[in-house]
């Protein structure tokens, strides 16, 4: 393999995540998917979008996320988001922060709108934090965020939103791959 002087030559990557109308992927929708692709010459290209997921979004969850039914009444339908999400992601990896509640919903969404399920790779940014950085006391991304000192690195970022959840993963990735290539350098 050859050498590789900066994390995203690793890549590509799309990190991504989703916000939904609760935590089940069957019964549940998404409200919003922002991704960010990081090729491997450092590119970096951004998708966000709020998703009308065509049913009422629970105020205990618009108290997490933010995200009304207001503001989603005249957003697309998952399956514009997901097929340009998909042209975005294509032959990369995909990394969520706890990938399996993402990919979940990703996945069931594809499948309910007619569009074809990610076959490619998927990595979860928590596994690769344990990795790098054994013993933390939680990997949260919030917690993270206050470990690692995270920047905000767009106005406006609000966290359990999609957009600044995305932004503070790509900076977790970096910190983790940058930490894991010193360790096998050394």
């Amino acid at each position: 393999m050859a050498e590789v002087n900066n994390w995203y030559e690793l890549g590509p990557f799309t990190v991504f995540d989703v916000e939904t109308t609760g935590m089940s992927p069957v019964r549940d929708r998404i409200v919003e998917l922002a991704a960010v692709r990081v090729d491997q010459d450092g590119k970096i290209t951004r998708f966000e979008s709020l998703v009308n997921p065509n049913c009422r979004i629970p105020p205990q969850v618009s108290r997490v996320h933010r995200i009304t039914d207001n503001m989603v009444v005249d957003s697309p339908k998952f399956s514009d988001v997901g097929y340009k999400f998909l042209d975005l992601a294509k032959e990369s990896t995909l990394v969520a922060h706890n990938a399996r509640f993402d990919l979940g919903f990703l996945q069931e969404s594809l499948s309910r709108s007619g569009l074809p399920l990610w076959k490619g790779k998927t990595m979860d940014s928590i596994r690769l934090m344990k990795q790098a950085y054994a013993g933390l006391p939680s990997y949260s991304l919030q917690s993270l965020r206050r470990t690692f000192q995270l920047e905000d690195l767009r106005e406006g970022l609000q966290a359990h939103r999609a957009g600044a959840d995305v932004e503070w993963t790509v900076q977790l990735l970096q910190i983790a791959f940058t930490e894991l290539l010193k360790k096998v350098g050394s």
